[in-house]
C-alpha cells in the first residue's frame, strides 16, 4: 500500500484537538472506516495505527466519538486475540478521566497538551467537565468490556491483571480512588464478574485495608500553621510497588507524594476513608437486593481471613461483614459466629489468631443487635466448653497465673465475660435462654486457680461480676473479695502490656456517611439495659464502663474532629490540652480504657516490652 498515506493517517490521529467540531466529524468517519476494516489490521505493522486509536480518551471527545471509538475497540478485540489485552487496557485506562494527572490513565491528547506547557492546575480545571460526563462515558466502557467477554471466552480472566495494575496509589485523592473502586464494583456486579468478582472484591478490601491501617491518630504540631491532628502516612513500600508492575496500584507516586509531603491531614485521610466504606457498603446492599448475598458472603470470609483477620490495625474495614451479616442474621449472621467459634477451637491456628478470633466474637455477639439470643448463647457455649476442656489440663502447672502461657484461655474468659456484660438482662429475661445460661459452669471456670478475674480487664470482670450479681446468677462475694476490682500486674501483662484488653473491633464506628449502614445495626453501651439492685443503683453510675453516653459521634468529639479537619484549633491552648480534649472525646467510645503506651511511636516498640503484632484500638498512637 501507499505508506505515504499510512503516515498522513497516523499525523491526523495524532494531533486531532478535542472540542473541533471538523476534527471530531473526521474522526468518526476515520474511526468507522477502520472498525470495517479490523480484519486487515496487524498488530505489527500496523502498530503505530493501533497507539493512536487506542491513545484517544471516551472523555476528552463528543458522545458520537465516544460511540464510533467503541464499536472500533469491540471489533478490534473479537476479530484478532491479539489486541484483546490492549484493547481491555484501553477500556480500564478510561475508569478515570485524564484530569486526574495519573500516567496510566492519560490520553494521547493529554500527554501532548502537557509536553506542550499544559500544567497540573490547568489540567485539574477539567476535572468538573469531565466528572459532569461521568456516567455516559463508563457506560459505553463497561458495555464495551461486556461484549468483549461475551465473545472472547478468556478476556475476563485477562481484564482481571489489567484492573489490579492500574488501581491508582492510596494516597491519591479520594475522588480518584473513590470512581477508581466504583468501576471496580461495577464489574463486581456483571456477567465479568460471574468469573473475577471474587478476586475484584477482594481487592476493593485490600485497598480499604490499606488506608485503614495507615490511620495513626498524631498531636502534631505544624511548624508554619496552627495546630492539627493528622495521619502519617507511610510510604515504606511504594518502592516495592514500582518494581512489581503487577502489583495492584504500582504505578509511580513518587511525584504524588512529594507533593503531599508524605502526610494527608485528618480529614482527607477520614475522608477517603468514609467514601470508599459507603461505596463499598452501598454495594453490598445491591447484592442482596439482586439475591447474590451467599456469593458475596463467601468472598468476604476469605477475605477475612486471609486479610481482615490478622490485620492488627484494623478499625472500620470488618464493618463491611458487620453489616453484610445484618442483611441475613440468621444465615451469614450466625455462619460467621461459628466460624470466629472455629478458628478459636482450632489448635493448628496461631495463639495470636485464636486471640483475636476471641476478641472479634465477644465484640461482634455484644454489638450486633440484629443476631438472634440462640446464637449468642451457643457460642458463649462453645467458649465456655473450651475453658472447661482446658482447665483440667492445667492442675499440675506450678506457676498457674501466666498470661503469656495460657493467653487463648484468657482471651475466651475475657470474651464471655464481655458478651455478658451486653447480654446477660436480655438472655435471662428470655426462660429459655435463661434456662442455658443458668447451666453453663461459669462459677466452676472463674474460680479455677488460672484465675482469669484476676488476669481480665478490671473493667470488664468489674461489670461482669455487677450483673451476675443483681441477677443472681452465682456468689460472686469470694471474688470480690479475692480480686478488689483492681487492676493487678497480672492483668497489665495480658492486656495492659501486650494491649490485647484494647482490640475490640466493632468498637463504635467513626466513619460519617458511611455510618447510616453501621448505626441502626449497632448496639451503643448506653442502649444496653443492664440489671441493677436497688441497693447498687447509686454506686452503678459510678462504674459504668466508660464509653459513649448517648451517641458515638457526640458533641465533644464531633467539635473536636470538625476543628481538626479545618486545620486548627483554639489559639489560646496549648497541644496539650488539644491532646487531652481529643484523648477525652476518643475514650467515650469504647469500653476499654486508654492506655500511654499507645502513644508511642511504631519504630519505639522494639525497646519496650510492647508486642508490635498484637492488635491495636482507634486511640492515639
Amino acid at each position: 500500500g501507499d505508506a505515504s498515506s499510512y503516515e498522513h493517517l497516523i499525523q491526523e490521529l495524532s494531533n486531532i484537538d478535542a472540542g473541533d467540531p471538523v476534527q471530531e466529524a473526521n474522526l468518526v468517519m476515520t474511526l468507522k472506516a477502520l472498525s470495517q476494516a479490523v480484519s486487515s489490521i496487524n498488530e505489527h505493522h500496523h502498530s503505530s495505527l493501533i497507539s493512536c486509536v487506542l491513545g484517544l480518551s471516551f472523555w476528552n471527545y463528543s458522545l458520537d466519538v465516544a460511540d464510533v471509538l467503541m464499536e472500533f475497540i469491540i471489533n478490534l478485540a473479537t476479530s484478532n486475540g491479539g489486541f484483546v489485552d490492549k484493547c481491555l487496557d484501553m477500556l480500564v485506562r478510561n475508569f478515570l478521566p485524564p484530569s486526574c494527572g495519573l500516567p496510566l490513565h492519560l490520553d494521547l491528547l493529554t500527554r501532548r497538551l502537557i509536553l506542550g506547557g499544559l500544567t497540573a492546575d490547568q489540567l485539574l480545571l477539567k476535572k468538573e467537565a469531565h466528572l459532569a460526563r461521568k456516567n455516559e462515558v463508563l457506560e459505553r466502557v463497561h458495555l464495551a468490556i461486556q461484549q468483549i467477554a461475551e465473545l472472547v471466552p478468556t478476556a475476563a480472566l485477562r481484564l482481571q491483571p489489567i484492573i489490579l495494575r492500574r488501581m491508582p496509589h492510596r494516597i491519591i485523592h479520594k475522588d480518584w480512588n473513590a470512581l477508581y473502586v466504583e468501576n471496580m464494583l461495577r464489574v463486581e456486579s456483571s456477567a465479568v464478574g460471574e468469573i473475577i468478582g471474587g478476586r475484584i472484591l477482594m481487592a476493593v478490601v485490600d485497598r480499604l485495608i490499606e488506608i485503614d491501617v495507615e490511620i495513626r491518630w498524631e498531636h502534631i504540631l505544624h511548624e508554619d500553621t496552627s495546630k492539627v491532628y493528622i495521619f502519617e502516612m507511610e510510604m515504606d513500600d511504594d518502592e516495592e510497588n514500582e518494581e512489581d508492575p503487577g502489583k495492584p496500584g504500582s504505578e509511580a507516586t513518587t511525584q504524588f507524594a512529594k507533593y503531599s509531603g508524605g502526610k494527608q491531614s485528618l480529614g482527607e485521610v477520614a475522608d477517603k476513608m468514609d467514601v470508599l466504606m459507603e461505596l463499598t457498603l452501598n454495594h453490598l446492599n445491591i447484592c442482596a437486593h439482586e439475591g447474590r448475598l451467599p456469593q458475596v458472603y463467601d468472598t468476604l470470609m476469605h477475605s477475612f481471613q486471609s486479610t481482615i483477620l490478622n490485620t492488627h490495625k484494623s478499625k472500620f474495614t470488618q464493618f463491611l461483614i458487620f453489616y453484610l451479616c445484618s442483611l441475613a442474621p440468621a444465615s451469614c449472621g450466625a455462619t460467621f459466629a461459628s466460624m470466629l467459634c472455629d478458628i478459636f477451637v482450632t489448635k493448628s491456628r496461631s495463639p495470636n489468631t485464636r486471640m483475636t478470633a476471641a476478641a472479634y466474637l465477644a465484640s461482634y455477639l455484644a454489638r450486633a443487635k440484629y443476631l438472634p439470643l440462640f446464637v449468642v448463647s451457643a457460642s458463649l457455649k462453645r467458649l465456655v466448653d473450651w475453658c472447661l476442656q482446658y482447665t483440667p489440663q492445667q492442675n499440675n502447672e506450678k506457676k498457674t497465673i501466666n498470661p503469656g502461657l495460657h493467653g487463648v484461655f484468657y482471651s475466651a474468659c475475657q470474651a464471655i465475660m464481655y458478651v455478658l456484660c451486653f447480654r446477660l438482662k436480655s438472655l435471662i429475661d428470655d426462660p429459655k435462654q435463661r434456662l442455658l445460661i443458668e447451666a453453663l459452669p461459669l462459677k466452676e471456670i472463674l474460680e479455677h486457680k488460672l484465675n482469669p478475674l484476676k488476669v481480665c480487664l478490671p473493667s470488664v470482670v468489674e461489670e461482669f461480676l455487677r450483673q451476675v450479681k443483681a441477677v443472681h446468677l452465682f456468689d460472686v462475694s469470694q471474688f470480690i473479695t479475692a480480686n478488689n476490682m483492681l487492676e493487678t500486674n497480672e492483668s497489665k501483662a495480658f492486656g495492659g502490656v501486650e494491649r490485647l484488653d484494647m482490640f475490640f473491633p466493632f468498637d463504635p464506628y467513626l466513619l460519617k456517611e458511611s455510618d447510616r449502614f453501621v448505626r441502626p445495626n449497632f448496639t451503643f453501651w448506653s442502649m444496653v439495659s443492664t440489671p441493677v439492685e436497688e441497693d447498687e443503683f447509686e454506686d452503678h453510675e459510678d462504674h459504668m464502663i466508660d464509653e459513649i453516653a448517648t451517641d458515638p459521634w457526640d458533641e465533644d468529639l464531633e467539635r473536636v474532629v470538625k476543628r481538626a479537619s479545618r486545620g486548627g484549633f483554639d489559639e489560646g491552648q496549648s497541644d496539650e490540652e488539644d491532646f487531652e480534649e481529643f484523648e477525652c472525646a476518643m475514650n467515650k467510645m469504647s469500653i476499654t480504657p486508654k492506655h500511654t503506651a499507645f502513644r508511642m511511636p511504631a519504630k519505639l516498640l522494639a525497646s519496650t516490652e510492647l508486642r508490635p503484632d498484637m492488635p491495636a484500638r482507634l486511640y492515639p498512637t
